[in-house]
């Protein structure tokens, strides 16, 4: 790929808390991880077995360093591609977005900020302690815990680190010269106001749902039309079902999206040619070619 040739990046990366297979970042050691108990037999959320935080032996705990690595790997690749002043949006994980910071500023990115996006509802299981000390028969010690539980709060938002390539001129300089490192709040208001790091997007009623970890389309056009202009270049490394793709094509943007997973490649391309797109009037005349790869 060219260098210096991407506006934006903007990427769903995997977060490295055992989700599934292609979550799984690090050595593994323990046969249990990704395996699932009678209790979480037909759930929507939690369905598969992860690592407990505290780690099942000293080996687990590297996992961390090694998610960090694997971030390296491809963000110090990246880097070269990116125009000076141009953003990166990485979501993340609470527990691990900043291994992915840690890797990107080594990379040479600089971190511009970490925005806040609020899901409409979270997916949430913490135990009853005085369950689980009933079923240990201890009547004082249940009494004792009434009303607490094992677990986190509910977590009803996402981050998103936001990184920018640093440039050798001054920031007007920058985007004069390559037309990124300014943001467009004027067209990403909301509400009549200015935005702010606290993103609230929901899934439309006409969005199907193809991936665990889809995000709405309305969040991914909204990062897009702050930091982009027309016809600029996205690129997401990690594309999934390609919403990524379909926002940037219904923002007349251009993209380039990579996706190891030959199903959801299919179904990027599908929702390319036959999802909804709401253009404005005055843009339903332009086209961008609908081809994810």
């Amino acid at each position: 790929m060219e260098k210096e040739s991407i506006h934006l990046f903007l990427s769903d990366i995997p977060y490295g808390i055992n989700l599934d297979e292609w979550d799984v970042l690090h050595n593994n050691t323990n046969s249990a991880l990704l395996g699932s108990s009678p209790a979480q037999e037909g759930k929507s959320g939690f369905k598969r077995r992860g690592k407990p935080i505290n780690g099942w032996s000293s080996a687990d705990r590297n996992s961390g360093k090694e998610y960090e690595e694997w971030c390296f790997s491809w963000a110090s690749a990246l880097m070269p591609l990116m125009k000076e002043g141009a953003s990166a949006f990485v979501f993340g994980a609470r527990r691990t977005l900043h291994h992915v910071i840690n890797a990107f500023e080594e990379s040479g990115f600089l971190l511009k900020d970490v925005l806040a996006w609020k899901k409409q509802s979270a997916h949430h299981r913490a135990q009853r302690l005085n369950i689980v000390l009933e079923n240990r028969g201890l009547g004082k010690e249940q009494e004792e815990w009434e009303g607490w539980r094992l677990g986190n709060l509910a977590p009803i938002y996402e981050p998103i680190a936001w990184f920018f390539k640093p440039y050798k001129i001054t920031i007007t300089d920058n985007i004069l010269a390559n037309g990124v490192g300014a943001i467009n709040t004027e067209d990403c208001k909301i509400n009549g106001a200015s935005p702010t790091n606290m993103l609230e997007f929901g899934f439309n009623d006409h969005e199907g749902r193809y991936h665990e970890a889809q995000k709405p389309v309305e969040l991914i056009e909204f990062l897009i039309k702050l930091t982009t202009k027309e016809s600029q270049i996205i690129m997401d490394t990690f594309m999934g079902s390609g919403t990524t793709a379909v926002a940037s094509k219904n923002l007349n943007r251009q993209f380039i999206g990579f996706e190891i997973n030959p199903a959801y490649v299919e179904i990027g391309n599908q929702r390319l040619q036959n999802e909804k797109i709401n253009l404005p009037t005055d843009k339903k005349d332009k086209k961008v070619q609908p081809s994810l790869f």
